[in-house]
């Protein structure tokens, strides 16, 4: 009679002991694989995008309004509520906040493979998904960016939804698409799941009230219009894979090279199950919502055709999950081997993050010395080009909202001319450009365009609000300083 009362204790303890050794280990590797990303000030123009949105937001200005960008306001509401807490004048908070961000998201994969394949499988899944989330370009792994904190949303729409917790679910699909609009291509395997579970009416209405109750208190919190059009309706140009077609395809394929580099150790198990067609044996007969999973994140990661490394970061969770179970069924010596050869693919990436040099990076500070040096911090600046870090490190006012000449010109991730220019700019922007520029002229302007095809001289309304009122004052690494002429 007493033995019963007793069993769920015991199980209790079991599952409070291995989370108590677990959960450690995965924050300490944690840490270790993001030790890059407390070196140096920025990272990538996403981070100093970022940064100057919050500056801006913290001195009374407004998503969608006074202050744009192309993504939803989730990421830009965490780096305005660490700098409210920690201060401008470091991204130190965020970058704890996306080591925070990248245990939930090993913690909740773990607890994805423990109820599918066990406590072993539980381990090996979130060691697999920290080794392999650092192998890309450094600007893009290690950065604080946005794909960072779409992971743990992610991760927690499969774990609700493996649990029929479908309302949860979709309020985690819903955090992921406020973190970046790709992360909604969670909500493919989560339907599957639904429809596995036998459970369609009742189900999809507690997920989709899940989802949009978030989505419309976003939309109201900011500007309703301004917040459908800017997430949603004004990035066709954006989009278009015209006139960048070999810069982004090898960009894609480098970065994929990257990415299979850092998966060195999961891709052999993946294709030896899939080649042996041992499913029921090796555990992938149950993965299909997996696979749904790695396949909506590879849509995602092409949206936009520009193939950004960062992008690939959405792959890695279901890719982690996926080698998990096919090394459930394979000799013990196996998944210490995937193990050992992701960690010397994550040394090989920690050692690039800490010892390659950035001149990019060193381009910025020297521009935003010459800003501090020839402004006073009451000024407005303009800085025409694709480095917002410039506003940041320099500590000035952005002198119009669009922090970028891509908002203006349509120019990024090195599109060609012919589809750069200001017909091609975000709609209506030009005209609120010019009435920014009127009512706060910047008292310095700089052309950091060096040569690239959104250069003043190929853009008509800056260069005669260039001649009409600055002169060159300047040069910093082939960026042109130009100041207000007084007048009178």
């Amino acid at each position: 009679m007493l033995a019963a009362p007793l069993a769920p204790a015991r199980s209790v303890t079991t599952r409070t002991a291995y989370w108590t050794r677990l959960l450690p280990a995965l924050a300490v590797l944690a840490c270790v694989t993001r030790v890059p990303s407390f070196v140096g000030p920025v990272w990538n123009p996403d981070e100093g995008y970022l940064a100057v949105q919050a500056r801006l937001l913290a001195h009374g200005g407004h998503l969608y309004e006074t202050v744009v960008d192309r993504k939803p306001p989730l990421v830009p509401w965490l780096y305005e509520a660490a700098f409210a807490v920690c201060g401008s004048g470091s991204l130190t908070p965020v970058r704890v906040l996306a080591v925070l961000a990248q245990t939930l998201t090993a913690a909740l994969l773990a607890s994805l493979a423990r109820r599918r394949w066990g406590g072993t499988a539980g381990r090996t899944a979130g060691v697999l998904y920290l080794l392999v989330s650092v192998g890309l370009n450094p600007e893009d792994a290690q950065a604080a960016t946005f794909e960072v904190f779409i992971l743990p949303a992610t991760a927690a729409a499969l774990w609700c939804a493996d649990r029929g917790r479908w309302g949860a679910a979709g309020a985690a699909v819903a955090c992921a698409f406020l973190a970046k609009q790709t992360g909604g291509a969670v909500l493919l395997p989560v339907a599957w799941l639904l429809h596995r579970a036998g459970i369609p009416g009742a189900g999809a209405l507690r997920l989709g009230t899940g989802f949009a109750v978030p989505v419309l208190c976003a939309a109201l919190v900011t500007d309703p219009a301004g917040f459908l059009f800017w997430t949603v309706t004004g990035s066709a140009a954006y989009a278009s894979f015209t006139g960048s077609e070999l810069h982004a395809l090898g960009r894609g394929l480098a970065n994929t090279a990257l990415l299979a580099v850092a998966c060195a150790g999961l891709i052999p198990p993946v294709v030896r199950s899939l080649r042996a067609c041992r499913t029921a044996r090796t555990g992938m007969a149950d993965a299909a919502d997996l696979w749904l999973w790695l396949a909506s994140s590879a849509v995602a990661v092409t949206l936009g055709f520009h193939f950004f490394g960062h992008y690939y970061l959405q792959l890695t969770p279901p890719a982690a999950l996926l080698a998990t179970a096919a090394l459930r069924a394979e000799p013990r010596e196996r998944p210490a081997a995937a193990v050992f050869t992701s960690a010397c693919c994550c040394a090989l990436f920690l050692a690039w993050g800490l010892l390659a040099p950035r001149p990019e990076l060193a381009h910025a500070q020297r521009l935003a010395a010459a800003l501090a040096q020839r402004t006073v911090p009451a000024d407005r600046v303009l800085v025409w080009g694709m480095h917002p870090e410039t506003y940041w490190l320099a500590r000035r006012t952005p002198a119009s909202r669009y922090l970028t000449a891509g908002l203006l010109t349509n120019y990024s991730g090195g599109r060609d001319a012919p589809e750069v220019g200001e017909k091609y700019a975000v709609e209506g922007a030009w005209p609120v450009f010019r009435a920014e520029l009127t009512a706060h002229a910047p008292a310095l302007v700089v052309d950091d365009s060096r040569g690239k095809p959104y250069a003043p001289d190929r853009v008509p309304s800056l260069r005669r609000v260039l001649d009409a009122g600055y002169e060159e004052v300047g040069t910093v690494d082939g960026a042109v300083l130009y100041a207000r002429i007084p007048r009178g």
